[in-house]
């Protein structure tokens, strides 16, 4: 974990999470499937005049009313506690009754109206219970977990469920909390707010996209029966184009949310520049170099290890541009102590001897580091540092008060001479080219082996379970992983990564042996066809690799 000191804003306790839980009433409807909305009251604390799923906080008695409740045999106590509580929140909030006679029929007009909407939950339960109803929580699904984003002052720890909305019955906003019940097709709600006339919060938005996949409310509950949500998130937010962006854990920015504010501070502005430094830590800056493509995503980074006290390592200087040099060198104050390159392809390396030539004019010449590139790299990626640097090596930036260690860890594969730096204090894992944020890195043979680029990354595993590292700093993209021990940390950037590549390969293999007089032409329409054809020629140099390695593996 990156040291206190380190994090660029002062720590901030978030606000108590509540236990909630909330439920999506489905039917079938003539356009296909749609869910029970209401608009909240325009003073709610939370989310005022959102169009909401029904639903609110759990009470104590919601547990105590587990005798009066059907449930399912793989149904948890704390699954059936959410569901009772969902169930007295629909009725209270719309007068739906998720609850059955003992001959097995749901609850109906004359059982509604005899029961008090405002009651408590302790006897709400009681109520149903004298007149015969069993609440019908065996009939509710957890689709999905949400936990309210960190810098929120009110946060819930909210099951997202679902059930089937009873035939007989007809929602009726109880005018306090909820208004203006609607039926929606998922599409629907979110083409209207995105027109403006139907406010909706993000949670909602992401259950809804997930939601607009399904036709019928029989295949969402198919796909409950496992009794694990579809997923778990704590959303992290910052600013894009000057506007508030949210983020789930397995979408690219949230990783460099998760660095640079921790605690959930909405500080962060996640747009692409490449005219100034963007701080990471107080010890880590990022400099994009202006040469956006297919192949760089929005530029390579080059990235300042260090303080004005220690000095800094340059890593990655990029390609040969004055402007984008003379940048890292200002944001170093002039101070580089190493230029490091991870490897040799030409938006990584040209740009570290005019960056050292720079350096030298004010009187201090950095040592160019790195692996120089072998024969089988090509023309213009060619290149010989100053010293080689060994595997295991640990380049230690020193001041009065801090160290910075940078750990060298050889990762051939993408490229022969490929290497990577740990920030050992900080739990950082700088990854060049071998694992990037939005893409998949391309492995080009010869100098590139995808038999070499696997066993990296378990070397690379092996590194982050040793130094416990939370975050991967790519060359191209945002920052990757999240603290450690939970979901979308490093280590599970990394297996997920490695699992991708052998998914790929089986894929390939099977393509192969279906096609044995195919070309390669002909193997990667058919093992790329997920892949926009227009990136097929790229896709050709890793498919040549993976027939390699599968070629070698098989005799």
């Amino acid at each position: 974990m990156a040291r206190s000191s380190q994090l660029l804003h002062p720590h901030k306790e978030p606000a108590r999470v509540l236990p909630a839980a909330t439920v999506l009433l489905l039917r079938d409807g003539p356009q296909g499937l749609e869910v029970l909305m209401t608009r909240r009251s325009m003073t709610a604390s939370f989310a005022p005049g959102a169009y909401v799923f029904p639903g609110g906080g759990i009470d104590a008695a919601d547990a105590q009313a587990h005798p009066h409740a059907k449930r399912r045999d793989t149904q948890s106590d704390l699954h059936l506690t959410q569901a009772i509580a969902a169930i007295r929140e629909s009725f209270e909030e719309l007068g739906i009754l998720l609850a059955r006679h003992a001959n097995g029929q749901m609850a109906n007009a004359s059982d509604i109206a005899a029961l008090d909407r405002k009651a408590s939950g302790g006897d709400f339960a009681q109520q149903c219970a004298a007149r015969g109803l069993t609440l019908a929580a065996d009939e509710v699904f957890v689709l999905a977990h949400w936990i309210t984003d960190r810098e929120l002052p009110r946060r819930f720890d909210v099951p997202f469920l679902v059930a089937r909305m009873p035939d007989a019955q007809t929602p009726v906003a109880d005018e306090k909390e909820q208004f203006a019940p609607e039926w929606v097709r998922p599409a629907d709600a979110l083409s209207r707010h995105m027109q403006g006339n139907f406010f909706i919060i993000y949670p909602t938005i992401k259950t809804l996209e997930r939601m607009q996949n399904y036709a019928t409310v029989d295949s969402v509950l198919a796909d409950c029966a496992s009794e694990q949500p579809w997923f778990t998130s704590c959303p992290r937010a910052g600013w894009l184009g000057g506007k508030e962006a949210r983020y789930m854990e397995h979408e690219a920015p949230f990783g460099e949310l998760a660095l640079t504010c921790p605690d959930g501070q909405m500080l962060h502005h996640l747009d692409w520049v490449s005219d100034q430094p963007v701080l990471l830590l107080k010890n880590v800056q990022r400099l994009t170099a202006p040469n956006p493509g297919v192949m760089t995503g929005p530029g390579t980074n080059s990235y300042l290890v260090g303080d004005p006290d220690t000095g800094y390592t340059a890593i990655d200087p990029g390609p040969a541009d004055l402007e984008h040099l003379d940048r890292l060198w200002r944001a170093a104050g002039g101070n580089i102590r190493h230029i490091v390159c991870t490897h040799s392809h030409p938006d990584h390396s040209p740009g570290a001897a005019p960056l050292q030539a720079m350096c030298t004019q004010h009187g201090h010449t950095p040592p160019i580091l790195g692996l120089a590139s072998l024969p089988s790299a090509r023309a213009h990626s060619a290149f010989t540092p100053d010293r080689e640097l060994q595997d295991g090596e640990r380049l230690v930036l020193q001041g009065h008060e801090v160290t910075h260690t940078l750990r060298v860890v050889h990762t051939p594969g993408h490229a022969a001479n490929h290497l990577c730096l740990v920030l050992e204090e900080d739990g950082l894992l700088f990854s060049g080219d071998h694992v990037l944020n939005g893409s998949t890195t391309v492995i080009d043979p010869p100098d590139g082996n995808m038999h070499d680029y696997l066993n990296s990354l378990d070397k690379l595993l092996a590194a982050c379970e040793q130094d416990r590292i939370d975050f991967i700093l790519p060359a191209h993209g945002y920052v990757l992983g999240n603290l450690w021990g939970e979901p979308y940390d490093a280590r599970a950037c990394i297996s997920h990564l490695k699992a991708h590549r052998l998914k790929r390969e089986a894929k390939i293999l099977k393509v192969m042996q279906q096609h044995p007089e195919g070309s390669m032409d002909d193997w990667v329409k058919l093992a790329y066809d997920d892949v926009a054809p227009r990136l097929w020629p790229v896709a050709m140099r890793s498919l040549l690799a993976h027939v390699e390695r599968i070629r070698n593996l098989n005799g």
